[in-house]
């Protein structure tokens, strides 16, 4: 999802470097989404591994 991202990302930038302002806008709009839900889908993923993590065999 991360890769998705930056895809989006560079296809923002490239297509700001040609010109095409909407296209650019709404690459980068949807790089921004597609971030934030991997950011969400982390720390939701961490949490639920810190609470069902098993604790040190002593």
């Amino acid at each position: 999802m991360l890769s998705w991202a930056l895809t989006f990302l560079v296809i923002a930038i490239i297509a700001a470097v040609f010109g095409f302002g909407g296209i650019a806008g709404t690459a980068a709009g949807i790089a921004k989404i597609i971030f934030f839900v991997f950011v969400v889908l982390l720390v939701i993923s961490l949490i639920a591994n810190a609470v069902r993590g098993k604790g040190p065999n002593v």
